[in-house]
């Protein structure tokens, strides 16, 4: 039996996060993959467990079956109970731990919250809105920008070292090309558009180092074996 329960979803990059630190932490999970079109999450099951109704959800069945959600709190929840070696976080009494919580909260309110409502507006929303389309650019490029900044001189955001604070970012920036695109607002020259590796170098590389590590990779492959975008 697996140690834990992650309910997820095939594409969404929130518990995709979940997936990959847990295997960074050689730990073993077993995915449930509710379906959205079909409101799984809002099911009483799964409310039980999480209340908010959304993924990532996790069960860690070798702690009495500890319940959180979430997925910058699975992060953390996963590294500070598992990560003994502190191999991708920091110990609480690092000098920088709470830059690492500092990262991860501009993640969750700076970036996911964010890029979501870019890709709601550009895929999803059923008529056009030009100008929520090119507000949400904006304020995407501006926080590809902040990073950028952070980024100038050094490989990771806390220095030399990879963290779950890098982790949670890298799923998000994968969907840019998505975000950007195949929406009504490809080739619609009057909202921004965006080339990753040209406008903002430094992030682009950081992202792309993020995707070469083994568990992320192995993570990433698994999301395209079962048709996650």
């Amino acid at each position: 039996m697996a140690q834990f329960t992650l309910y997820t979803h095939k594409g969404g990059p929130n518990p995709w996060k979940a997936a990959m630190c847990l295997k960074e932490l050689g730990l073993t999970y077993e995915s449930v993959y509710l379906d959205f079109q079909k409101n799984e999450q809002k099911n009483p099951q799964h409310l039980k467990l999480n209340p908010n109704g959304r993924v990532p959800t996790l069960v860690d069945h070798l702690n009495n079956d500890y319940t959180i959600w979430e997925s910058d709190a699975v992060l953390l929840y996963l590294t500070d109970r598992y990560d003994k070696q502190r191999a991708i976080s920091l110990p609480h009494d690092h000098p920088d731990y709470h830059h690492e919580l500092q990262y991860l909260f501009f993640q969750s309110s700076g970036q996911g919250v964010i890029w979501g409502q870019a890709n709601w507006f550009n895929i999803y929303h059923p008529v056009p809105v030009p100008s929520a389309v090119t507000r949400y650019r904006n304020e995407l490029k501006r926080v590809l920008g902040v990073l950028e900044t952070i980024l100038q001189d050094k490989p990771y955001l806390l220095g030399d070292k990879f963290t779950i604070a890098d982790l949670s970012f890298v799923t998000w920036n994968n969907l840019l090309s998505m975000i950007f695109g195949k929406g009504k607002y490809e080739w619609d020259d009057q909202v921004p558009q965006l080339d990753f590796q040209k406008e903002f170098p430094k992030t682009y590389d950081w992202n792309h180092r993020i995707n070469q590590r083994q568990a992320i990779a192995k993570t990433n492959e698994e999301k395209a074996k079962i048709g996650g975008h």
